[in-house]
């Protein structure tokens, strides 16, 4: 007696590591499954980590559905930083470091650089 394997249809909520496109996300998910109908709700870059959701089969027809989903990112960056790639990989090429204001109690740790905060580098109103 044999049996016909059930279609599988659904959504994977991947955590993608840093260094894999979405795409490679999704090819992973293929080999494994033996899946070839499987697409992903939004691109992450190469760098970024985070959620990347996985529709497979049917479940593939929500797509336009789940990409207008809110999202919310996290990013963590230095202000003043040029490399010569312009992005993590890259070497620092200039890098500078003036004061500026802290966000007035807004923000922990969120500092307004001075010509942004409408006081003058020496801390003077201009």
């Amino acid at each position: 007696m044999s049996r016909n394997p059930q279609p599988i249809n659904g959504v994977l909520n991947i955590n993608k590591p840093p260094g894999l496109t979405s795409h490679d996300v999704v090819n992973c998910v293929r080999k494994i499954s033996g899946i070839k109908k499987i697409g992903h709700a939004g691109t992450l870059d190469p760098f970024a980590t985070g959620v990347l959701l996985v529709l497979i089969g049917s479940a593939t027809r929500l797509m336009e559905y789940v990409s207008l989903l809110p999202k919310t990112y996290t990013a963590q960056l230095t202000l003043g930083a040029t490399s010569d790639t312009d992005d993590l990989t890259g070497r620092i090429s200039k890098s500078e470091t003036r004061a500026g204001k802290t966000g007035a109690g807004k923000t922990p740790g969120v500092t307004v650089p001075a010509e942004a905060s409408g006081e003058g580098w020496d801390g003077k109103t201009s």
